[in-house]
């Protein structure tokens, strides 16, 4: 990034912070819920799982497709329809007392946030400029907004008008997203791009810097997704009720908000580096993720909530940031996509990991295996950017 960079205002980003918000949100709000209520719905352990890991399963084969579209014809369109096709798949869920009909939809919502995701991430890092890990932490922590609130209004609007409710307003959420994305967000024309091969292809995904943000990136969404439906579940089984339950999960959001854009000015700053910062965050999450699955009582639990919240909030601007600022600007949108599948490979695994260990051995098992992946990841954390891998397009 230099001096030729374009200059955005604030009101630009602002938008795109919201689709953030609205991917935590639709995601976060319903999962909680599912794990707060499966035994009234009649899942097992394993089915919520599944039931937790379908909005994901849907992104992780789309998001790189979606980001390559974006790098092509612009982020802004892909993010409009993404967000007004996450819309319209809520509206599914207004039937979702039907277990069948709440698969189509969180399937459905799956489908559109690949779209809009890894497009707002790209967008992001082409409005950052210099200063990548401020503002990736900002759009973090309106994620984590998003994951905070999500599980308190989910347990709201499942109490006062059941699954139907909740859908009904991450339809009008999305919409409206919709609308203050395709009003506020100058359209980033698409970069000139070199032809690749599938040789250069290949290399580009091999890379150290690209490999290594993605499985940080993997792991620790991969205990954000088991955290988000098995914390609130032991919580349940502890007498919480679910409005305690749900609230495990709006500890940790708040707890990975906060945390992220300090996170990111530090490392704007040459005080935090990438890789002694993303090796803490992984640890602090595999040390919460062990305090959920040895200790015992609700206070253990809140205690794992804040842990693992703190090292997603850590970890997560980190990695963005380190993709961003070794990805040439023509080309953020492919590489946002599929650091991104490897984000929703980890959402997916973590609560399928979780859930079938837990089927067969016990809970604390299946916590006790996704804590040792996540320790096991910080030793694929990246260090410094390698004078190759810094090589920028001279306008974003």
């Amino acid at each position: 990034m230099n001096a030729e960079s374009p200059v955005f205002h604030n009101s630009h980003r602002w938008p795109l912070y919201a689709a953030g918000f609205t991917t935590a949100f639709g995601a976060h709000a319903v999962a909680a819920g599912l794990g707060a209520e499966s035994a009234d719905i009649g899942l097992n352990l394993l089915g919520l799982g599944v039931l937790l890991a379908l909005y994901d399963v849907a992104e992780v084969f789309l998001k790189p497709v979606f980001g390559s579209l974006s790098d092509r014809i612009g982020p802004k369109p892909v993010i409009v329809g993404g967000l007004v096709a996450f819309a319209g798949a809520s509206l599914i869920g207004l039937w979702a007392e039907q277990p069948l009909m709440l698969a189509a939809a969180r399937l459905g919502q799956g489908m559109a946030a690949s779209a809009f995701s890894p497009a707002s991430s790209a967008s992001v890092a082409r409005l950052a400029g210099s200063r990548t890990g401020h503002y990736f932490g900002r759009y973090g922590s309106w994620k984590g907004l998003g994951y905070a609130i999500g599980p308190l209004l989910g347990a709201l609007a499942i109490i006062t008008g059941g699954f139907s409710l909740l859908f009904g307003i991450l339809a009008m959420v999305g919409l409206v997203a919709a609308i203050w994305v395709a009003v506020a967000v100058p359209r980033l024309q698409p970069l000139p791009r070199p032809r690749y091969t599938i040789l250069d292809v290949w290399r580009q995904s091999t890379q150290r810097s690209f490999l290594g943000p993605t499985i940080v990136l993997a792991a620790s969404t991969g205990a954000l997704g088991a955290a988000v439906g098995f914390l609130p579940a032991l919580a349940a089984r502890e007498g919480l009720g679910t409005a305690g339950s749900v609230a495990v999960v709006t500890v940790l959001a708040v707890a990975s908000a906060l945390i992220q854009p300090r996170i990111g000015k530090l490392r704007d700053r040459g005080i935090l580096h990438d890789r002694p910062g993303m090796v803490s965050g992984l640890l602090a999450i595999a040390a919460g993720t062990l305090a959920a699955a040895l200790l015992p009582g609700p206070a253990a639990i809140y205690l794992s909530a804040v842990l693992v919240g703190a090292g997603i909030g850590v970890a997560t601007p980190l990695a963005f940031a380190h993709l961003a600022d070794s990805t040439p600007a023509e080309r953020l949108g492919r590489t946002m996509g599929s650091a991104e599948l490897g984000r929703e490979l980890g959402d997916a695994g973590g609560p399928l990991l979780v859930g079938g260990i837990a089927v067969v051995a016990g809970l604390p098992w299946g916590l006790g295996a996704l804590a040792a992946v996540a320790a096991a990841a910080s030793l694929a954390a990246p260090s410094a950017i390698a004078a190759d891998d810094a090589v920028r397009s001279p306008q974003r």
